[in-house]
């Protein structure tokens, strides 16, 4: 599945253009006629043989002469176009393999979305809006041996690299990753089931991604993972990009200072630099559809700082230098057992900055969004796969995904969501969320983290995706 929130190809022009691969089902239709003639010029020539058993023909790559017989012509030319089926046949075999074996797949998606939600009068008074989510473009396959994955994604009011990786498999269990890769942490790839994440996506911990290098270890009993990031996914603090929250994922971008609202631009801009990450997995068989996975993570950030925002002179002793660092850690359990999928996972997060804070703030879907520097995030999931056969549909997977954010620094009402929903696949290609979310100070569901007093909001939420 592929995840993001719920608002939605000048990049490809400048980028090289891959030949397309001949339609697969084209070239079997013609191969299947080939071969019919094929074996139709074979029934001939044997019934030809049977009549002239003891007279032995060979035909050589020779001009036929003028006074030849018309038999002998017919014959010249009909071994010599079996001979030209036999190479077209071969070669449209050969072409065949290629497209079923091209070394780089593109596929993608398009997304709408239907939401209703209390905490909106607008959207509350017109019973709704149907909005365009996404359009993505996915790259993924081998060529010489060496890896590419790579996701970009067009949403109305940006676009942005989800993930971008070169990478090579060392041994059968080892594999290295250069690029935009995954930050390990926790339940992956996910650490939820819904359209929503869970509240750990909200404060970079999850399906999180940054500039960096990448090693994966995978075996049937042990996941590990070693990460190092020189920067986050716009290249830090001082990255060329003309919006730092146009962003995928949720990062740290700035210091919130006394006195500004959790939604404001930065007082003092900052970025990640030199960070790590660390996850460990046991994997416990109880047999094929049976099994519990047990783990560890750990990951810490540098923080470097850029020019403090108009106003805020006090901060110019900052600028342009180290002001701090963050540390989370969490231990997390997946369990599955046939249709059943259980995640359970705790993580804990602290951020130690030089500089007088209320928060810091976090990027993403072109807005600034402020959570407190100290918390801890309990969250437990539990999903159910039905196989099915209604029409089009093949599968429902119903799921309640629960998180809560509580010992926040400087706050006292906790963060809470709950999402009660279920995943329709259809057609082999459509896939389809239909979420009810209750949530209290969250953000996308009317709230925020970093405050105190929030409301309890309702949000009911349909997100239809083709896939291709």
């Amino acid at each position: 599945m592929s995840k993001s929130l719920f608002f939605a190809a000048t990049m490809l022009a400048a980028s090289p253009v891959l030949a397309a691969p001949q339609d697969e089902g084209s070239v079997k239709d013609e191969i299947q006629a080939l071969k019919e003639r094929l074996a139709e010029l074979e029934q001939r020539l044997a019934e030809k043989e049977q009549e002239e058993k003891e007279k032995v023909v060979v035909v050589e790559k020779r001009k036929v002469s003028e006074d030849a017989t018309v038999d002998e012509k017919a014959e010249t030319r009909t071994v010599a176009y079996d001979t030209g089926v036999h190479a077209r046949l071969d070669k449209l075999e050969k072409k065949t393999e290629e497209n079923e074996n091209w070394p780089i797949k593109i596929h993608g998606a398009v997304r709408f979305q239907y939401e209703y939600n209390d905490y909106n009068s607008g959207n509350e008074n017109r019973g709704g809006d149907l909005d365009f989510d996404i359009f993505r473009l996915n790259f993924d396959g081998e060529i010489g041996d060496v890896i590419l994955s790579a996701e970009y994604r067009w949403f109305h009011y940006m676009d942005v690299v989800k993930h971008a990786w070169f990478g090579y498999n060392f041994t059968d269990n080892w594999q290295g990753q250069v690029g935009v890769v995954k930050v390990p942490f926790g339940n992956m790839p996910y650490n939820s089931h819904s359209y929503f994440f869970n509240s750990t996506f909200y404060v970079g911990l999850e399906d999180e991604h940054d500039n960096g290098i990448r090693l994966r270890y995978r075996s049937d009993d042990w996941h590990f993972d070693i990460a190092y990031h020189k920067s986050d996914e716009q290249g830090g603090v001082d990255g060329s990009t003309s919006d730092r929250t146009a962003r995928y994922n949720y990062d740290t971008v700035g210091v919130r200072a006394p006195g500004q609202g959790a939604y404001d631009t930065p007082a003092l801009p900052i970025g990640e630099s030199n960070s790590y990450a660390l996850r460990g997995a046991h994997i416990f068989s109880f047999s094929d559809d049976h099994n519990l996975e047990v783990g560890l993570s750990a990951q810490g950030n540098n923080y470097y700082s850029g020019s403090a925002a108009d106003g805020f002179s006090a901060l110019q002793q900052f600028e342009n230098q180290n002001v701090g660092n963050r540390f989370a850690w969490g231990a997390h359990g997946n369990y599955n057992n046939g249709p059943w999928n259980v995640q359970l996972q705790y993580a804990d997060y602290e951020y130690d900055l030089e500089v007088e804070n209320t928060g810091v703030y976090m990027g993403a879907y072109a807005y600034y969004d402020a959570i407190p520097t100290e918390a801890k995030i309990y969250t437990g999931n539990v999903a159910y796969t039905l196989p099915v056969e209604i029409g089009p549909i093949t599968s429902l997977t119903f799921y309640n995904d629960h998180s809560i954010i509580t010992d926040k620094a400087g706050y006292q009402d906790d963060t809470w969501m709950n999402v009660l929903g279920v995943a329709v696949a259809a057609g082999g290609g459509f896939y389809t969320y239909v979420d009810f979310v209750r949530a209290k100070n969250q953000p996308f569901i009317g709230g925020n983290i970093a405050t105190d007093g929030g409301e309890v909001n309702n949000r009911f939420n349909i997100n239809f995706g083709y896939y291709f």
